[in-house]
């Protein structure tokens, strides 16, 4: 009876000892999961809406305060792992692009851009007014805001169409004021800049030539990536995807193509037609008028 006793002792402690190891066993598991689960999904990378802390860029579009805006209702959006325009936005990307200033390949995850509250207030948005009293006596005449990020085409003072831009950045400031379109090249690129990998020289695509300073430095209207902000050393950009899709390798199914409707409104049909790709004078000039100040970039999201 006494061994009997002591066998049951020796199972009692076994059994006590196992749960308490397997009660340990699962209290690390838990620990670790909870680690895990932290570190997956931190709260600053899903804050909703703010740049995300790893974004060095810091790129936060509803911090640009463009007057045209501040009477339609929208919500600054953070944008997810799985976002894009496309799936945010369907068949009306386009419109909230154009209402970010941005294209398709500068909106990734951890940036915050503009959404509408009601995608049809914008659609036909353009920040440019639609009658210009100084256009009237020109068969054409472009307008840029840069307060607004935006280039309008006018023919005897009535909008004819208009499209966002990417202006001089802070220390590489795009000249205000009157100058003419007098030189086109359709296949420019730059001097000066090149790729972000450094391969080859940034291409200029559909390039209007405005100005040149007294360091001989040119100014050009031409195509190029929309980050949504003032981003260039002084030129004007227009969105372009075919460039982007040559240059980058995206996006798949190249749609916008601002910069050459600008190009074949302003060189005419003949001339477009005739191009051959190399620099021209264009004989016709047509009035180039830049005005406004960098747009006002809040502290913090709205």
């Amino acid at each position: 009876m006494l061994k009997f006793f002591e066998h049951m002792k020796l199972w009692i402690d076994y059994i006590t000892n196992y749960s308490i190891y397997l009660h340990r066993f699962f209290r690390f598991l838990l620990i670790i999961s909870i680690i895990l689960a932290a570190a997956v999904f931190h709260p600053k990378t899903i804050s909703n809406p703010a740049a995300s802390p790893e974004d060095k860029a810091n790129e936060d579009l509803s911090r640009y305060d463009y007057p045209s805006i501040k009477k339609i209702s929208w919500q600054g959006h953070f944008v997810r792992p799985q976002d894009n325009l496309e799936r945010l936005f369907g068949k009306d990307w386009p419109v909230a692009a154009r209402f970010n200033r941005v294209d398709r390949r500068h909106v990734y995850p951890g940036m915050t851009i503009k959404v509408p509250t009601d995608i049809k207030d914008v659609v036909s948005y353009t920040p440019m007014p639609a009658q210009y009293e100084k256009a009237k006596g020109h068969s054409k005449y472009i307008l840029l805001n840069i307060t607004e990020q935006w280039i309008g085409a006018y023919e005897y003072g009535k909008l004819v169409f208009s499209m966002p831009a990417a202006t001089g950045m802070e220390g590489h400031l795009t000249p205000v004021g009157m100058f003419s379109i007098n030189t086109y090249h359709r296949n420019h690129t730059s001097s000066l800049y090149k790729t972000a990998k450094g391969t080859q020289q940034y291409p200029m695509d559909y390039a209007l030539l405005f100005h040149i300073d007294k360091e001989h430095v040119s100014y050009w209207l031409h195509a190029r990536d929309l980050p949504g902000r003032p981003a260039s050393h002084g030129c004007v950009g227009l969105s372009d995807e075919n460039m982007q899709l040559r240059t980058y390798g995206v996006p798949e199914n190249p749609i916008v193509n601002d910069a050459k409707k600008l190009y074949a409104w302003t060189i005419g049909e003949e001339l477009f037609n005739a191009d051959n790709g190399s620099p021209q004078r264009l004989a016709n000039e047509v009035p180039l008028e830049i005005f406004g100040d960098l747009p006002k970039k809040l502290a913090k999201s709205r």
